[in-house]
């Protein structure tokens, strides 16, 4: 992973929210001033709460929609001023796979034609025999049999309909797939199946993949760096297993206190956050995060600070004024401590210990 395959710059995206004969509508700032890069052959997780601006993110880094600002490149061609054939290039070698496994797939629409439809736009001169074998190729990669590709969606459970999604996005051959939380609408179960087969793909085709997602459980086995976002911003971001082990930002230590504890008789020290997630239409002054921060004081009111190195390892950076003060502070991951759970509880908190259990990926193989 020595070269930059998706790199972003200064990235903003605003709506307009409202509006009439009489007023003016109000600006709703999305994504503010993100600016990121992935390896070639990496995953990169990018996570944070419903609303802070990653779908829109994800969104925009395919060209789904166009940032108000900002600069994208792909393998060095510009993503964000591509036009027509350039932008169809470009797609054939960035792929998506949507968070809704049914509603992404036309009903109408049989998986043959769904998966094979790629290949008419981006191969139309591969006869129709072949596109028919690419298909059934298609759809073994991913776990399915070939008799499959005469069925329609409704026929198939959420895990199968998201392996025809999954399917349908290998068939340009991309090297780059961005996935919108492409499990969070399945069971844990499901989940596990769904990730090990992206790792597998990933590691199998050479695939450098983006997710988008909310569960930090899911994603630190699957993921070899993490961008934290709140409110439009990337807060945090660095190597998994640092971020995990090592968390700067107030916000990933909260989020990380949130996790379940999967074995009984241990529970995690909560960092609680009080209010809401503010309006991106009227953000805070100064830190985004200072009026949910249990370690908030009053420079953090005034002035917004920079993404900057935490020194803890390379590439790890948080946006904080006073994370090395907030490091000692904080309370520990986890402790063990006596439980009064249920029966019920323990069973539940088993299942989910089993279910994360098989969510890890298999080792890279070293050259």
């Amino acid at each position: 992973m020595s070269d930059i395959i998706l790199k972003a710059a200064n990235l903003t995206r605003d709506f307009k929210v409202g509006g009439s004969l009489f007023a003016k509508p109000k600006i709703l700032r999305a994504v503010d001033d993100v600016s990121l890069s992935v390896q070639r052959g990496e995953t990169l997780a990018i996570v944070g709460e419903s609303g802070c601006g990653k779908s829109t993110l994800a969104r925009m880094l395919m060209r789904l929609i166009a940032p108000t600002s900002g600069e994208m490149e792909f393998e060095g061609r510009q993503i964000d001023r591509a036009e027509g054939r350039t932008l169809r290039e470009l797609r054939r070698d960035m792929q998506f796979i949507f968070q809704d496994p049914f509603s992404s797939l036309n009903p109408r629409m049989s998986v043959g034609r769904l998966v094979g439809e790629p290949l008419e736009t981006h191969a139309p001169e591969l006869p129709a025999k072949a596109r028919r074998s690419k298909v059934a190729e298609l759809l073994a990669q991913v776990g399915l049999r070939a008799e499959h590709a005469d069925r329609y969606p409704h026929e198939f459970s959420g895990g199968q309909r998201q392996r025809i999604g999954i399917a349908r996005a290998l068939a340009s051959g991309p090297k780059l797939i961005i996935g919108d939380e492409p499990v969070s609408a399945l069971d844990v179960s499901v989940q596990a199946q769904v990730i090990n087969l992206l790792a597998d793909l990933r590691d199998r085709l050479g695939l450098t993949l983006v997710v988008i997602a909310h569960d930090l459980a899911v994603i630190r086995h699957m993921s070899d760096r993490v961008a934290v976002m709140y409110l439009g911003a990337v807060i945090e971001e660095g190597p998994t297993d640092e971020i995990f082990t090592n968390p700067r930002h107030p916000y990933t230590m909260a989020l990380l206190s949130a996790i379940p504890v999967a074995e009984h008789g241990h529970t995690r020290q909560r960092i609680p956050l009080t209010g809401e997630m503010p309006s991106p239409i009227d953000p805070p002054s100064g830190c985004r995060f200072h009026t949910r921060c249990p370690f908030a004081r009053t420079d953090c009111k005034t002035a917004a600070p920079p993404l900057r190195d935490t020194g803890t390892a390379p590439g790890h950076r948080a946006a904080c004024h006073f994370f090395e003060e907030i490091a000692a502070e904080a309370p520990p991951p986890s402790a063990p401590q006596d439980s009064n759970r249920t029966d019920a509880a323990r069973a539940r908190f088993a299942l989910y210990a089993e279910a994360i259990a098989g969510t890890g990926t298999r080792p890279r193989e070293t050259t």
